[in-house]
């Protein structure tokens, strides 16, 4: 996967990038097979959110011990995308987790999707339509993670501005999940959570994920030059597309509709892209 030849690609290059891909595709799809199990076991959709990052941390190891192994280049960029991959997914394995085995519900948004609970639906259509699909999901959306992991890098200045992105998106998102998480254990909440960064977005944790994955697409696909970065660049693009509209903020804000106080939150504060807190005197002029 070398992008510095002067006559193009070789076929060691060719031979290395189908290597690099099956493995993806192979790791992605053995943390989908565990966790559709386990699915199967718990009579949960919810399990898949669980695997969604495990999934990518693992593909992120397997296809950087592969790339060691066939002798691509990497250095110090694949272990850093390695790190920076592995951090964002098991925190958010880890924090899925507690909410699958503590929660007495399902996720709603999967029972929408397939027409009924778990019980209600076939295994073969739950594997079909959730596992299946998220597997790919994660193979498509690790293009430049897999891309950085056996290349060599061109371009440090986007692996530095990529880095900071990654870090402000990852506290943006661990941030938005924890104060959503003090709110759900607080017996005298209000309706609508608006206070903290949610006071700033109507889902601040989902817009923290997308630009954890916009920072990995400069660490990965533009630090190995413009060719990689515009190969990778429809990665970030479905990984925004997700989690503002198909699974993520889209489907949250139907559920949330009706909800007292929750027309007069929409409307004073964005759904995605942050923007500071209106004033009162805004807020009023809102409201009235």
């Amino acid at each position: 996967m070398r992008t510095d030849c002067p006559g193009g690609e070789t076929g060691d290059d060719v031979s290395t990038a189908w290597t690099l891909i099956l493995t993806t595709l192979a790791a992605a799809g053995l943390v989908m097979t565990a966790a559709a199990a386990w699915s199967y076991r718990r009579r949960r959709y919810a399990v898949v959110d669980v695997a969604w990052g495990a999934a990518f941390a693992v593909t992120a190891v397997a296809a950087a011990v592969t790339a060691m192994l066939v002798g691509a280049p990497g250095g110090l960029r694949r272990w850093l995308l390695v790190g920076l991959v592995g951090v964002w997914g098991l925190r958010l394995a880890r924090h899925l987790w507690s909410r699958v085995v503590r929660s007495a519900h399902d996720d709603p948004r999967y029972e929408q999707l397939l027409g009924g609970p778990f019980r209600e639906v076939p295994f073969a259509t739950v594997v079909r339509k959730v596992f299946l699909l998220q597997g790919l999901a994660v193979a498509l959306v690790s293009a430049p993670v897999v891309v950085g992991l056996g290349t060599e890098t061109h371009w440090w200045w986007a692996v530095a501005l990529g880095v900071v992105l990654w870090a402000a998106g990852l506290i943006f998102e661990a941030v938005g999940d924890a104060q959503l998480a003090s709110y759900k254990r607080d017996p005298d909440r209000r309706p609508v959570l608006d206070t903290g960064l949610w006071a700033w977005s109507r889902h601040p944790n989902y817009f923290g994920d997308a630009c954890v994955w916009w920072g990995l697409w400069l660490v990965g696909g533009v630090g190995a030059g413009w060719i990689a970065g515009l190969a990778t660049l429809p990665a970030p693009i479905v990984m925004t597309w997700f989690l503002a509209v198909a699974t993520g903020a889209r489907p949250t804000e139907r559920r949330m509709e009706g909800r007292p106080g929750w027309d007069v939150y929409a409307a004073r504060t964005p759904m995605f892209l942050p923007h500071p807190p209106q004033s009162r005197a805004q807020r009023r002029r809102t409201s009235s």
